[in-house]
Formats: C-alpha cells, structure tokens, sequence
C-alpha cells in the first residue's frame, strides 16, 4: 500500500502541475523514490522544438550538445523505431562509436544500466522517459519487473502534461468506458493481477479479458497496460 500511495502522489504532482518547472521536480521526486542515478524525460513536439528534464548533471548535458551525441545514441536510435519500452542491453551497442559514447556516458554517472518508454502523441509528437542507474545485471532485472509498470504509467502522466504545453494542443478525442470496464481497468491499475480482478469482479478470466479487450481497443493502446496508463492519463478512472 506503500508503494502505491507514492506512486499516486508522484501522479497526483504531476496532474497538478502547470509549469514547465513542475515537470523537472517530479523527475527529482520518482529519483529518490526509486533510490535510482537518473530520471529524464525529453520530447519533441508538433513544431519541432525540443525540451527536457530530468537529473543528469549540467556537464553531461553540454558534453551531450557539444558532441551532438543524438546521432549516435542507441537509446534515441532504437526508441524512435519501438513502441514498447526496452531494456538498454537490448539495444545495439556494437558499434565502435556507440560503445565509446557508453563509456563517457558512464564516466558522466549515466549508469550502465537503462529503462527507456518511447511515447507517441498527435501530429508528429515524440517522447522519451528514461530511468539509468548503476548496478548488475540480476539487480536491474529484479527492479525493472518489480518497478517496470509504474514507470510506464509515469510515462504516459508526463507526457500527457507535456502535450498541455503544447500552444496548438487539439483537445483529444472523449472515449466512454462501460462501468465493467471502468471497474476492470481501475482494479488492474490498483496492482491486482487479471485472477484477482476477475475474483473481485465475480466473472470469469475469460469475461475479463473481453472487457480488457474492449477497453484497450476504445483506448487505442497496444497492450493492457498502456490501456490502464491512458485510462488514467484521460481521467477515465481514478486510484
């Protein structure tokens, strides 16, 4: 319950929020909640113009610049061609510059280890959220699959309040969910397992997973988890 009550905090900042400052604090905030080196959000929007946020140091940042490290960075690399979140080793590192620009990453404080959620929005929009941290390869395992489903609903609470920034933002869309739907996607969000929320639901998996289904195509999202996250992203439900 712990656990969740700082996850709804760090949302509930981020839902309130209206300034561009209010982005940075929250990368600082799920920082120190996860007790982990680095949280960055960055995004382009519709016009083209780029921002950022997050916890790397001033020096790393100009390092990034100066080199204009974009065009070799296998995060931006393999996240502008995925729709899912990816884990860093499962990017292509082989190249001599891609492993030179790891290692002063590493120098920097970056951390040899990563989390990335790409994220697409209206006309054009692309985003990244990225958690690092430094530490092996058994422990980045046990804390992406303990931690990897709050990151990714995080993500999508940013970059919904990012698009707000956005001057020619066109309002998105209303989606109506049916009340079972409505109930299956907030137990879900509260960190019950599909056994669980069919239980608390007295229906079978099978009759869950069809209002899963029909939540997550009224969405539009790719899985059941991006479903939960723009559920909540467009105040569809509430945890």
């Amino acid at each position: 319950m712990a656990r969740q009550s700082a996850l709804n905090t760090i949302l509930e900042a981020l839902d309130a929020t209206n300034e561009l400052d209010g982005l940075q604090k929250a990368t600082e905030a799920i920082q120190g909640h996860y007790r982990i080196n680095h949280v960055v959000y960055h995004w382009v929007d519709s016009a083209g113009d780029q921002y950022g946020c997050g916890t790397y140091s001033d020096a790393w940042r100009q390092r990034y610049l100066q080199q204009n490290y974009i065009r070799v960075d296998p995060v931006i690399i393999g996240c502008y061609k995925r729709f899912h979140p990816v884990d860093w080793k499962r990017l292509d590192w082989s190249g001599k510059a891609a492993r030179a620009f790891l290692q002063e990453a590493q120098a920097y404080g970056v951390g040899n280890q990563g989390f990335s959620v790409p994220i697409r929005g209206p006309n054009g929009q692309f985003a990244l959220f990225t958690v690092s941290h430094d530490c092996d390869d058994d422990e980045w395992a046990a804390f992406t699959e303990a931690n990897s489903r709050d990151l990714i609903l995080i993500a999508h609470y940013f970059n919904r309040k990012a698009l707000e920034f956005e001057p020619t933002r066109q309002p998105e869309a209303a989606q109506t969910l049916s009340p079972r739907e409505i109930d299956a996607m907030t137990l879900l969000a509260m960190g019950y397992s599909r056994a669980q929320t069919a239980d608390a639901l007295t229906i079978s998996e099978h009759t869950l997973r069809v209002y899963i289904e029909s939540a997550r195509f009224k969405l539009g999202a790719m899985n059941t988890t991006h479903a939960v996250a723009r559920a909540l992203a467009r105040g569809l439900i509430v945890v």
